[in-house]
């Protein structure tokens, strides 16, 4: 479905969407009575949603300091050009590290914000040197190292807005 044609979303489909994100293993008996409907509605109203985009999928959420991920950081990158080819270039290349997390093409005094997941400073200095200073048209970087993770959410506020 194009987003100009996008159909709007009543009460039911926002319940939906709330619940999932909080638990996207809850079973349709268990969603379909937490937002008051039926289990078949419930499980055609997911299907229409998964359809038109509006669920992209479901994942685990892992632990990363039980995985030995135990620092997270924030990468500026500036490119040398900012080109369309020089883009283009640095987009497929940044997509191939394994430690990348997000990427960002971003406004302001940078070209992207990555956001990555590393063990400890050695392999941040790997990271930097030997795989995010060496990809296509990198000028310079500026990096923040996370002290603290205060908040980290993938839930949208998302709410019913009626007439819409």
């Amino acid at each position: 479905m194009s987003n100009n044609k996008k159909r709007a979303l009543d009460r039911l489909d926002i319940s939906i969407l709330r619940t999932l994100q909080v638990d996207g293993r809850i079973s349709y008996v268990d969603l379909a009575e937490k937002v008051g409907l039926s289990s078949t509605p419930c499980i055609e109203r997911v299907k229409r949603l998964e359809k038109e985009g509006y669920i992209e999928g479901y994942y685990a959420r892992l632990n990363p300091q039980l995985l030995d991920y135990n620092m997270l950081v924030f990468v500026e990158i500036s490119l040398s050009y900012q080109t369309p080819d020089a883009f283009q270039m640095f987009n497929r290349a940044v997509c191939d590290l394994p430690y990348i997390l997000e990427c960002h093409l971003v406004s302001g005094d940078a070209d992207y914000l990555l956001k990555a997941r590393i063990n400890d400073m050695s392999e941040y200095r790997a990271l930097l040197g030997d795989m995010l200073l060496t990809l296509p048209g990198v000028k310079n970087s500026k990096s923040y190292i996370v002290m603290e993770e205060v908040r980290e959410t993938h839930a949208l506020p998302i709410e019913y807005k009626a007439g819409s």
